[in-house]
């Protein structure tokens, strides 16, 4: 990882002054990384919704699978399971709380409900198949089944979108400044960059800080790893709400949890040669906890076709509620 050339582990002042820089890195490259992200919506006259879900969402989840990868290849299967699952967990039961709780808001039932199907569908098979105790190639082959359908059935939006443009709005949308073109992509690979190595400074150097006082790697895993690589979502998220794009935020939160469940876990799981061993947290708390909470955000937005602040403080206290329990209870 990026800063596995750092000498963080001699130096804990250093390990403090790096997590405060990768805290720098991730605000302002959240900063730049809506910017642009904005702008293409505006530009190619797509959902904003539907931009969050993609382009937003894969690069901010760029993080979980980063740490993962380097936890399963070390053999340190709690931290690349806890990372995956509990990132989900910390963007639906945090991120998407605080999103509601601030600015709740209306849905478009198309857009979030086959997104919503796929993230409890995920969370099913992780949840079934994790009870076995490891998770092999056929959950994995499972999960990317879903994977191709959620680009399929996102390319599909993204082209039924682009139909009922009109045709002078594609002859504005040609008429883009080559200036305009360029700052809007080094603001994107510029905010993608700072996003991702941010994450990563403030996540390896926490979990160095954390190991010095002999806190576990399954609490690590939920806490400071899947928190710290959510700031991705989180500040993104945050920025939106500031910057009164609230459907960019939410659809960043839905595509980042599809990524992390239908991509990460797979991909660890072929790294393992399909031994992917479920430790006993995260077949007993972390998944179920995922599942339950996930469907606290899912179910009454289908329903009613709205976040409300109350749905957000009910995620939030659940997240709570799940943190306490993780660090209390002995597995």
């Amino acid at each position: 990882m990026f800063v596995s050339i750092l000498p963080t582990t001699s130096n804990v002042w250093l390990a403090v002054v790096l997590l405060i820089v990768g805290i720098v890195f991730i605000i302002k490259g959240g900063d730049f990384f809506v910017d642009a992200a904005v702008w293409v919506a505006e530009v190619l006259k797509m959902p904003k919704f539907l931009i969050g879900a993609t382009i937003v969402s894969i690069a901010t989840t760029l993080p979980e699978m980063i740490v993962s990868i380097i936890a399963v290849t070390g053999g340190n299967y709690a931290i690349s399971i806890g990372n995956a699952v509990g990132s989900v967990t910390a963007n639906t039961g945090l991120i998407l709380a605080i999103s509601a709780i601030f600015i709740g808001g209306v849905i478009e039932r198309r857009d979030f409900g086959i997104k919503s199907i796929l993230i409890i569908a995920s969370t099913l098979i992780i949840f079934i198949f994790g009870l076995t105790g490891s998770f092999g190639i056929l959950p994995s082959v499972l999960l990317l089944i879903i994977l191709i359908y959620y680009m399929y059935e996102t390319a599909v939006c993204a082209k039924n979108s682009s139909n009922i443009v009109e045709k002078n709005d594609a002859t504005d949308r040609v008429k883009v400044k080559t200036k305009t073109l360029i700052i809007n992509i080094i603001k994107f690979i510029v905010g993608a960059a700072g996003i991702i190595l941010g994450a990563d400074l403030l996540v390896e150097n926490a979990k160095l800080l954390a190991s010095s006082i002999g806190i576990s790697d399954g609490i690590i895993a939920i806490t400071i790893v899947a928190i710290g690589t959510s700031l991705p979502e989180l500040i993104t998220t945050v920025t939106s709400i500031v910057k009164k794009q609230g459907d960019l935020g939410v659809g960043n939160i839905i595509g980042a949890n599809i990524i992390d469940l239908v991509l990460i876990l797979p991909v660890c799981s072929f790294i393992s040669k399909g031994q992917l061993i479920i430790e006993p947290q995260s077949m007993y708390l972390d998944i179920p906890a995922c599942l339950l909470i996930s469907l606290v955000a899912v179910v009454p937005t289908l329903i009613y076709k709205k976040f409300t602040k109350i749905q957000g403080a009910l995620l939030l206290i659940l997240y709570i509620t799940y943190i306490i329990l993780a660090a209390t209870m002995n597995f």
